[in-house]
């Protein structure tokens, strides 16, 4: 399943590069993300839960960011398990200097689902990963309206 989309905040490329290097922020504005762990350098394990229509699973994998280039790009790799299917996903995304103070993102990339989830179909996964994305920048918003 492919995953696209853009997203603008208000603050400056290097802002939104540290935030996303920050696991603490990251486990407060990630949607359905109970527990956030450092493992190893840009290496996290995760357990989340989330509701895909009626039903809801909780997930344990891991999370780690990538050919990190600092305030310009990096590589989100997940792998997330749970009794309802299975994640894997390559998401890179590009922090882009905008309007003044502004700093675009834009991400791309590939989810391969397993189980329960794949069986569900592309279209409605679909809808829970935009529905997904737009809460992860609405969360990121609020922490920065927040500082």
């Amino acid at each position: 399943m492919k995953i696209s989309g853009k997203y603008t905040l208000k603050a400056d490329p290097k802002v939104i590069w540290d935030m996303m290097l920050e696991p603490r922020i990251l486990e407060r504005v990630t949607p359905g993300i109970k527990k956030l762990e450092t493992i190893g350098e840009d290496e996290y394990k995760a357990i989340s839960e989330v509701r895909v229509g009626p039903v809801k699973g909780e997930f344990t994998g891991n999370l780690a960011v990538r050919d990190k280039v600092p305030e310009e790009s990096c590589l989100l790799v997940v792998d997330q398990k749970s009794k309802m299917g299975n994640v894997v996903a390559e998401i890179g995304m590009r922090f882009i200097a905008a309007a003044a103070g502004e700093t675009e993102i834009s991400y791309t990339g590939e989810a391969k689902l397993s189980g329960m989830l794949a069986r569900m179909g592309q279209r409605i996964m679909s809808g829970v990963v935009s529905t997904l994305s737009k809460q992860f920048f609405q969360g990121m918003e609020r922490e920065l309206e927040a500082r």
